[in-house]
């Protein structure tokens, strides 16, 4: 699978993508990615490659997709003129159409006895002749360009000062909360008054109809989620997190998360609200307690 593009000179990106790869771009995180939106930055560095949606445009559900090279690649090798940093902007469909029929391409080559059955990932100016997939993508990035990703990526990954865990997934999807015992003869907005009140919780609004985009991030299949709340309630931060096969430890080297940004002027929006356990500085599942579906006019 080739990369199509003009190269600026001194720019160069050759990888294989290994099996284990190819089954996490193609089954879990570019279905995710492609709900999030038509077209993201595919950012390449040293040790990483990130996919990136929003960060420039601040507008919608920014998300993070990081990827420590050797969980994607083998023989990885990069160069550029920018720190070997090299980025562009790329049709996710594309993507993903393209690995799927690389990879059924190369199952039937490597069914019929061939040893030369690996997916290749190149930058090239010209498709060569033993071409099974190409992928049309932007011009790279310039500079300038690539350090404002850079900085809107470092902001990005600023975590909020509280993380709640929400041990079921569904639990969201189904819009559903637990109130902790003390609170539940009492309604939701009561509730969120109180703790708000009391300095024991946060809330913020968020457009519902981007809360609801943002959990088609479950496709990636993460092992547990962590929700929180930017500071001064700008935005509803989702962080994701994937184990090593066969055990609880967390696999640092896959990272995901989504941020869906206050929405004040919507009509239709969410609260979620949760009491900190201070003296820790995260949430016991149970205290998960306030999401909320309104329509004020």
């Amino acid at each position: 699978m080739y990369f199509l593009l003009v190269l600026d000179r001194g720019m160069k990106f050759k990888a294989f993508l290994t099996e284990n790869g190819v089954n996490l771009l193609e089954k879990r995180f570019l279905p995710a990615l492609d709900k999030m939106g038509k077209v993201c930055h595919l950012f390449l560095t040293r040790e990483k490659a990130y996919f990136l949606h929003n960060l420039l445009s601040g507008e919608g559900i920014q998300c993070v997709a990081q990827f420590h090279r050797e969980t994607l690649f083998d023989d990885y090798r990069i160069s550029s003129q920018n720190e070997d940093c090299i980025a562009f902007a790329i049709d996710i469909s594309l993507l993903q159409r393209a690995v799927r029929s690389s990879v059924s391409i190369c199952s039937e080559i490597g069914a019929a006895g061939s040893t030369a059955n690996h997916l290749q990932i190149k930058l090239v100016k010209k498709l060569p002749p033993n071409l099974i997939q190409d992928v049309p993508i932007s011009k790279p990035l310039s500079r300038a360009q690539v350090l404002e990703l850079q900085t809107a990526l470092d902001m990005a990954q600023d975590l909020p000062p509280t993380l709640v865990q929400v041990p079921d997934l569904n639990q969201l999807q189904n819009f559903k909360a637990v109130a902790p015992s003390e609170d539940r003869n009492l309604s939701a907005q009561t509730r969120s008054e109180r703790a708000i009140s009391r300095g024991d919780a946060q809330s913020v609004q968020v457009s519902v109809k981007h809360f609801s985009k943002s959990l088609q991030c479950h496709l990636a299949k993460p092992d547990c989620a962590f929700y929180g709340i930017a500071p001064r309630g700008a935005c509803l931060t989702v962080i994701f997190q994937f184990f090593i096969p066969g055990t609880h430890q967390t696999d640092k080297s896959i990272s995901f998360q989504c941020s869906t940004q206050a929405h004040s002027l919507s009509i239709n929006y969410l609260w979620l609200r949760y009491k900190p356990l201070k003296s820790y500085g995260y949430l016991d599942p149970l205290e998960f307690c306030g999401i909320k579906m309104r329509d004020d006019e």
